[in-house]
């Protein structure tokens, strides 16, 4: 696999700093608050470095930041690799973040913080779209959000995909970051089961429920093979990064025992003779569900 550059970008107060800095912590030599307009001349910099290279590229870089799709079609031209994260968090979580350090938002100006943020996901919306991996850090605080990243970037560098299986409850919301939701909730719930309720899906007792009930392992198998097609069409569309979200009521039983269950299959195995697949599983509600 070639060089590539990262690029790390998204909604302000979302956890872009974090994420730089667990990348910085991962070995990733990681730049804040590049101008765009030296994304080129830094891999031509770099050229005869190893390091893995990283860009923080945000709203704080004002008039410097409209240039970065058009920095972004000159890497493709040159077959420069670019991936790029897209950090994101729901409108009331990013309000309270800015309320509680007192900061105010980049582009509210003598507006409110919910105007700001408004005009920065405007701004922001196209390059959302095409972002390789979102990392949604709604639900999750600092140190979640630096093991999430740990996580994703330290897999096996040779997989062609990398999957991310998110267990999820309903009752808390959909994940953003999803690229495909399953509800598992059809499963016989253990939260009914005295002997079950108090323990979660990352127990041997719960697992063995959930993944011996009916009809499980069938549905096992045809979500294994919807995700194999579902794989191929992203890496045809050169996409490397895959948000498997599975759900259930709370996200304490059955979407644990599923995603822990579906990151063991996934991981290691090849979508073709020539792509092979990391996968591991993250629990988002795990914990909040009593």
């Amino acid at each position: 696999m070639g060089r590539e550059i990262v690029v790390i970008t998204g909604m302000s107060g979302a956890g872009r700093s974090t994420v730089a800095h667990a990348m910085e912590d991962h070995g990733w030599y990681v730049i804040d608050n590049l101008p765009p307009s030296l994304l080129i001349p830094l891999f031509d910099l770099t050229q005869s470095s190893d390091d893995s290279i990283a860009v923080v590229i945000d709203v704080r870089g004002r008039q410097f930041f409209d240039d970065l799709n058009q920095t972004l079609a000159e890497l493709a031209e040159r077959g420069i690799s670019r991936k790029i994260i897209f950090v994101d968090a729901a409108d009331d979580v990013l309000v309270r973040r800015f309320e509680s350090s007192r900061r105010p938002h980049p582009l509210q100006g003598s507006d409110r913080i919910v105007d700001g943020i408004e005009k920065e996901r405007d701004r922001l919306r196209e390059l959302r779209s095409g972002a390789d991996l979102v990392v949604d850090s709604s639900q999750l605080n600092v140190h979640q959000l630096e093991k999430k990243i740990a996580e994703l970037f330290s897999v096996d560098p040779s997989a062609s995909l990398k999957v991310n299986v998110l267990s999820f409850g309903y009752k808390f919301g959909l994940p953003v970051d999803a690229d495909l939701v399953m509800d598992c909730r059809f499963i016989p719930n253990p939260h009914w089961n005295p002997e079950l309720r108090a323990m979660n899906g990352l127990d041997k007792q719960v697992s063995e429920a959930v993944l011996n009930a009916e009809s499980v392992g069938e549905f096992l198998e045809k979500y294994l093979s919807l995700f194999n097609s579902l794989g191929q069409g992203y890496l045809r569309e050169g996409k490397k990064y895959i948000t498997l979200a599975i759900g259930c009521t709370g996200g304490k039983h059955r979407s644990v025992a599923v995603a822990e269950e579906l990151a063991r299959r996934i991981n290691g195995s090849a979508i073709d003779a020539e792509h092979s697949v990391s996968a591991h599983a993250i629990h988002r509600d795990l914990g909040r569900e009593r």
